[in-house]
């Protein structure tokens, strides 16, 4: 983009990235659970839904990060802006997102509040956020009751479902925060009665610290914050706000109300602790300190609304004092407002309709929503803080022990703010492809981050997960980090040999610690796909063998080809790197050789599967028809270029193949001469004939996308016995049956974001190998041939469709089974970014939030820019 092009918001990244402006500083870092997190369980059997409760998040201060609605925070969270709400029928404020524990959803933990991500720039100058609040008692306990009713063949029972939005009574809340410089920040709320009948609802912005100070001996500096004339004073902060009739100001400390919780013997540090405001409030309680200071402050609104009205609350932080600070403020709103729809319109490929438009719009917002300021040292974890009494004994053994060193505190790209309020590692390698579209020097950072020495393990293991650090996920980071290489123009070798020097030591660690016969067939255990299996991956006893994976030994392959273009690529500017890339070219074809070899290519079922290796050596390939048996399909690349001009590397590449010349069976050369070289585990003949098994639409191919499981296993389940348990794979379309690792996420069935985009990106790297003249019948039995790019074309349009009106303006189909979210006027323009979908009818299954991978479709969306 010419400099004369750039929007405002271009260029405030800009100014960020080089430093002359420190635009990143403030956003909305604030998670909306922190209660059931892993970082506040301190009990002794590592029941964290249990040991720090919902019930317990507004009378108990949190040791490692705060939650809010709507909340923006500085980047070490020393403070926070958040919102509460109360609709004066329900016993305490809302202050932050409900949902079900794991133990207490039918499908495990579930959010049970209806809230949307709208907009969002890179730099946070502009973000919007809403909100659906019932004018009736908020359902909790009918919420949690009905839930627990139901089984796992049951949907689960949702908000929608209570009827408490009937007739529309309800409030709409809307947040639109805009910034007038890095550390000015401006906050509008506007409240709009939804129903028939006049109402009445108290908002509640509330500015307090996160608490910092409680947990060592001498106890840390204590901040407060104080009133002052339309104003709240919080240190070096100014939280200035419109005096009217109905606003007051309330404070409370952010301690814990330990007589409260824990009864007889419990001494709270403050008279007004961390529910002062909230019982004030709600129940009249004199609760809230008179001196007007302490370490939590809200602002009341007490609003009474007629039907159909808007409301509106304007407020501004910002560092130091301002003479009139509202005298500008609308101006500001409108010109980041205005900047923001230039900077999104900037993006947008020519021709986008208006509902693919708020597709990308809304997909990018909930990337920035998602940001999380992430807490957690765990040696403290374990051992304790001095101010208290130690932790039971023990802990280190259920959760974390091995990974002591790991200290956290950093913003980081979640998968959602409410259901996994932490980092997953192969997560956080999808976000940052979709993401580097709008801000590549974050995601590269992102990318960076979990490379460093606080998170890496000294083995090279990656941290997984917060539930188990020491788990296995896919090792995505090198493919991402060259999405992200290439999105960035393809110019910063630093960042990429940064990545590759630390990705060394971690494919090092997979070499050694996953490859249990030295055969280069991999275990790794878990690997992302929930109960994709018929047993549990991670946990098979020794004793009755081990599986060798079609999905860790295909992800291995793709990393040895991720490390060789790395290393190819950066050989141009160092040729120090092409005895590395040489390493990585026989590393692949081992790996391919064996996958192709050694039983996990069925030759009669023309699939690839896992295979199940007995302590007798016997071995038993479990026919799921599944994602597992197509990771191999995208172990895949083009060489054309990158060798061009490396004769050392060329030398070596042709010795080795003079020595092993069955390796060269994974070089594919172009059927008529020219063209691209592809180096690829799956070869185009096989890969023929396993997307005949693909594009079936009475197997995996639905409606939106490949399924995880083929449809075909609905009459035809897989049974295997193991240690004398039988065991069975059937097709499940939507939640999931299994209460494997929760039984909250399926990959049974439905169709997931991640690895259907990367399938789709192979078979555009297979095109440019073979040409559009190869040909597949698409759908299977259709009588149809196509190219594989028109194919991956179409295969993309099927994931995004989930998202946009169905022919004729119907609902879209990841809503459809709720008319109230996808035809009402009030709620149809906010979409949902759903977990998975349901292999049948596309409806969103899973965490509703999670714009984390599902945001995947943004990338699709700019692939043509790109």
């Amino acid at each position: 983009m010419a400099a004369d092009e750039r929007s405002p918001e271009h260029q405030r990244v800009e100014a960020a990235d080089s430093g002359q402006a420190p635009w990143r500083d403030w956003g909305p870092y604030v998670a909306e659970r922190a209660w059931g997190t892993v970082r506040e369980d301190y009990s002794a059997d590592g029941d964290a839904w249990r040991f720090f409760p919902y019930e317990h998040a507004r009378s108990r201060v949190y040791r490692w990060n705060e939650d809010g609605m709507a909340g923006f925070c500085d980047l070490e969270q020393t403070w926070v802006l958040a919102l509460a709400l109360w609709n004066g029928q329900d016993d305490h404020l809302k202050e932050r997102m409900f949902g079900l524990g794991g133990p207490e959803g039918n499908h495990g933990e579930d959010a049970k509040d209806y809230w949307w991500y709208l907009d969002g720039t890179p730099t946070h100058s502009w973000q919007r956020w809403r909100y659906h609040y019932p004018h009736a008692a908020f359902p909790y306990d009918e919420l949690r009751a009905e839930n627990a009713r139901r089984g796992s063949l049951d949907a689960e029972y949702e908000l929608a479902d209570t009827g408490v939005f009937d007739d529309s009574r309800y409030w709409i809340v809307t947040a639109d925060y805009a910034k007038a410089g890095p550390h000015d920040l401006l906050l509008r709320l506007t409240v709009e009665n939804a129903g028939p009948e006049t109402a009445t609802i108290d908002v509640l912005p509330t500015l307090w610290f996160r608490n910092t100070w409680s947990w060592d001996v001498p106890e840390g500096e204590k901040p407060e914050i104080t009133a002052g004339d339309g104003a709240l004073r919080a240190g070096p902060l100014t939280l200035s706000y419109e005096k009217t009739d109905a606003a007051a100001a309330l404070f409370c400390d952010n301690e814990t109300n330990a007589v409260k919780l824990f009864g007889e013997g419990a001494v709270n540090r403050s008279p007004y602790p961390k529910d002062g405001i909230n019982d004030f409030v709600v129940s009249g309680a004199e609760t809230v300190n008179p001196a007007q200071t302490g370490t939590k402050a809200s602002v009341r609104y007490t609003l009474t609304v007629a039907p159909g009205e808007k409301r509106v609350i304007r407020l501004r932080l910002r560092e130091g004092a301002i003479g009139n600070p509202f005298g500008d403020f609308d101006d500001v709103m409108r010109a980041r407002e205005a900047e923001a729809d230039a900077f999104h319109e900037s993006l947008a490929p020519a021709g986008l309709d208006d509902d693919r438009k708020r597709v990308l719009r809304q997909a990018l917002a909930g990337l920035t929503w998602s940001k999380q300021f992430f807490h957690y040292d765990v040696r403290r974890w374990l051992t304790g803080d001095p101010a208290y009494p130690p932790p039971p004994p023990g802990r280190g053994a259920i959760r974390n022990g091995a990974w002591q060193h790991l200290a956290a505190k950093d913003v980081i790209l979640m998968p959602d703010a409410w259901e996994y309020p932490w980092f997953a590692a192969w997560d956080l390698a999808f976000h940052c492809v979709t993401y580097a579209h709008v801000d590549p020097e974050f995601a590269k950072g992102q990318l960076i981050l979990l490379l460093r020495e606080w998170y890496t393990h000294a083995s090279g293991q990656l941290p997984a997960y917060e539930w188990d650090f020491g788990d296995v996920n896919p090792p995505t980071q090198a493919r991402a980090a060259l999405e992200v290489f290439h999105l960035d123009g393809d110019r910063d070798f630093t960042f990429l040999a940064r990545v590759f020097h630390k990705l060394l030591m971690n494919f090092t660690w997979w070499t050694n610690t996953k490859d249990a016969g030295q055969d280069d067939l991999f275990e790794g255990g878990f690997m992302g796909l929930d109960n994709i299996a018929p047993v549990n991956r991670s946990t098979l006893p020794a004793g009755e063998g081990r599986i060798e994976q079609a999905d860790s030994t295909a992800w291995m392959a793709v990393y040895a080809l991720d490390l060789l273009e790395m290393a190819l690529t950066l050989a141009h500017h160092d040729r120090a790197y092409e005895d590395v890339a040489v390493k990585f070219f026989e590393h692949f074809t081992r790996i391919a050789d064996a996958a192709n070899d050694e039983g996990l290519w069925s030759e009669d079922d023309a699939f690839y599967y896992d295979v199940l290796t007995l302590p007798d050596g016997s071995k038993h390939p479990l026919r799921v028809r599944s994602l597992v048996g197509l990771v191999p399909v995208t172990a895949s690349l083009p060489l054309q270029g990158l060798a061009d001009g490396l004769p050392e590397f060329q030398a070596s590449v042709r010795a080795f193949l003079r020595r092993q010349p069955e390796a060269a069976e994974n070089l594919h050369a172009h059927p008529r001469g020219g063209g691209t070289t592809l180096l690829a585990l799956v070869s185009p003949e096989r890969l023929t004939r396993v997307l005949a098994q693909v594009f079936d639409e009475q197997g995996m191919l639905s409606p939106h996308g490949i399924r995880s499981i083929s449809a075909w296993h609905r009459e035809h389940p897989f049974e295997v016995s193991v240690g004398g348990v039988q065991q069975l794979v059937d097709y499940e379309p939507g939640e999931s049956t299994s209460h494997l690792f929760g039984g909250n996420s399926n990959w049974r069935g439905p169709v997931w974001f991640p690895l259907n985009v990367l399938i789709i990106d192979a078979l555009r790297d297979y095109e440019a190998n073979l040409g559009e003249s190869h040909t597949v019948e698409y759908p299977a039995g259709s009588g149809r041939a196509l190219g594989l790019g028109a194919i991956a074309d179409d295969l993309a349009e099927r994931l995004i469709t989930l998202f946009t009106p169905a022919p004729g303006g119907g609902p879209r189909a990841s809503d459809a089974r709720y008319p109230l979210l996808s035809a009402d006027p009030r709620w149809r323009e906010q979409l949902f970014f759903y977990e998975y979908f349901h292999g049948d009818t596309g409806q969103g299954l899973g965490a509703s939030h999670q714009t984390g991978w599902t945001a995947l479709v943004a990338h699709l969306l700019l692939r043509n820019r790109a």
